[in-house]
């Protein structure tokens, strides 16, 4: 008995002839090596089927292609190839190829003062794109830091001071008295409200790149932000993450402003969006600024 030909209903002519603008899959589960560690990643793939009278695309064949994705570094260059990839699978049926992937990056991030030091993880995203023989790369990343309230410092400041004239009035001040004051919990009787915030950054790549900046946007971010959090801590290392938060106050405006010019100054970076979220601790809703440079916002 003759083996029968199994049927390719994708490459059947379709009822309505009619171009689409992206087919394919989202949420693959694969690995993916990025400088030296293994990352677990969800891909988006597709391309365009711009043959409106073509059933459909080749969907498996996106699928075996994202397996170099296991065995070579994560790299812009392998990117373009595979976007090629896709494309060259679709001869006649697409000219637009994409691709997204999302995963957790980890870093090991010392401690402010002692010796300690731990893993952080941080969101990450790649969206690669081939249209009309244009490559694009853009980069997404959530960062986590502390921020704390200007105005609340100086509302808390100002009822120290009042209870510093009520505890020290019509009495000689002493270098002890007021030490010990300084050091009890009488004296201070407020404190400024900090929440954990988060940057969300957008950033799009020059071509010339042959790697991936992930890890120094992450560090130009957190430096301009100065209140990146913590990993493992000792006492001292809390300490000093008490002092830089009440060094470096900072409303959500603050925080976008700065995270702007940092990203102008990083090289290979042609445009970016930046939206931080301050998770308030005295309100029930969220503060947010958003920032932009030379990036278009889809209407």
């Amino acid at each position: 008995m003759n083996a029968l030909t199994l049927p390719d209903i994708c490459a059947q002519t379709s009822h309505t002839s009619l171009p689409l603008e992206w087919v394919g899959m989202h949420g693959i589960a694969l690995p993916v090596v990025f400088d030296g560690q293994r990352l677990s990643a969800r891909a988006d793939a597709g391309v365009s089927l711009d043959n409106g009278d073509a059933r459909g695309i080749h969907m498996s064949r996106l699928y075996l292609a994202l397996g170099i994705l296991e065995r070579e570094s994560l790299t812009p260059a392998l990117l373009r190839q595979l976007l090629q990839s896709f494309l060259h699978s679709h001869r006649g049926l697409s000219k637009n190829a994409y691709l997204k992937l999302r995963a957790e990056l980890l870093l090991r991030r010392p401690a402010l003062i002692s010796p300690l030091s731990g893993w952080k993880s941080y969101s990450v995203c790649v969206s690669a794109s081939m249209e009309n023989d244009m490559f694009h790369v853009e980069l997404s990343i959530e960062i986590p830091y502390s921020s704390t309230c200007p105005c609340s410092a100086a509302l808390a400041r100002q009822l120290i001071q009042q209870q510093f004239i009520e505890d020290f009035a019509n009495r000689s001040l002493q270098h002890a008295d007021v030490l010990a004051w300084l050091g009890s919990s009488n004296g201070i009787v407020a404190t400024p409200h900090s929440q954990r915030s988060y940057a969300h950054l957008q950033v799009r790549l020059d071509d010339y790149l042959d790697n991936l900046p992930w890890v120094a946007v992450i560090n130009d971010a957190e430096a301009a932000l100065g209140t990146a959090v913590q990993t493992a801590v000792k006492r001292a290392d809390e300490q000093a993450f008490a002092l830089a938060n009440g060094q470096n106050l900072m409303f959500c405006e603050d925080a976008a402003r700065r995270l702007n010019l940092a990203l102008k100054r990083s090289p290979g970076i042609n445009g970016f969006q930046v939206r931080v979220v301050h998770s308030e601790s005295l309100h029930a809703h969220d503060a947010v600024a958003v920032s932009r440079w030379n990036w278009r916002v889809d209407s």
